[in-house]
């Protein structure tokens, strides 16, 4: 596996080596002794997946603490833009993201520390979404961004006029009034 280290601190893309013949491919997905070896030290303990069409823009959820949770996230079907957003205090990359298209044909997957925003788009015409977790999740600690708040500056990659977002995520507040509400 090739890990490659992204603008922001902890945040991962992971690219399979991949084995192809004429009965189609096998790869490693998860490694503990490599991931271990290249900072991702999470033990996953919750396996999320979902099915969503072109268009459709699922974030920036988080979980607040104790139940934050790290991501290892991947694509099995279809293609999205995986975006995560650092809300580490003290953090000198706060309020920045880092986006990586994934997809089932270059099976790369991305690592999301605890501390972050997370979100995607869909860019083909469905995906099937798939994403470990190293806390379970709980509802009482869900927060989230808004996907378009223009502080932060998100190139979703969809046409405008077909984003489809869920109503709890159209009324998100942006990265100013979490800094307002979050201060220590």
């Amino acid at each position: 596996m090739n890990f490659i280290k992204t603008k922001i601190d902890g945040v991962i893309i992971i690219e399979p080596k991949v084995f192809e013949d004429s009965r189609g491919y096998f790869f490693e997905s998860y490694n503990e002794k490599e991931f271990i070896e290249n900072g991702i030290d999470a033990r996953f303990v919750q396996d999320n997946q979902s099915l969503s069409s072109y268009g459709v823009i699922r974030g920036l959820h988080f979980q607040k603490e104790p139940f934050a949770q790290a991501k290892l996230v991947r694509v099995l079907f279809g293609k999205v833009l995986d975006v995560a957003v650092d809300l580490r205090k003290g953090s000198p990359t706060f309020g920045q993201h880092v986006s990586v298209e994934l997809s089932d044909e270059n099976k790369r997957q991305f690592f999301i520390p605890r501390g972050f925003a997370h979100g995607f788009s869909v860019l083909s015409e469905k995906a099937v979404f798939a994403y470990k977790c190293d806390n379970l999740y709980n509802k009482e600690s869900e927060g989230g961004l808004l996907y378009n708040d223009p502080d932060l500056g998100i190139d979703w990659k969809v046409d405008p006029k077909r984003i489809c977002v869920s109503d709890k995520d159209k009324v998100r507040k942006g990265i100013k009034d979490y800094v307002a509400h979050n201060r220590e």
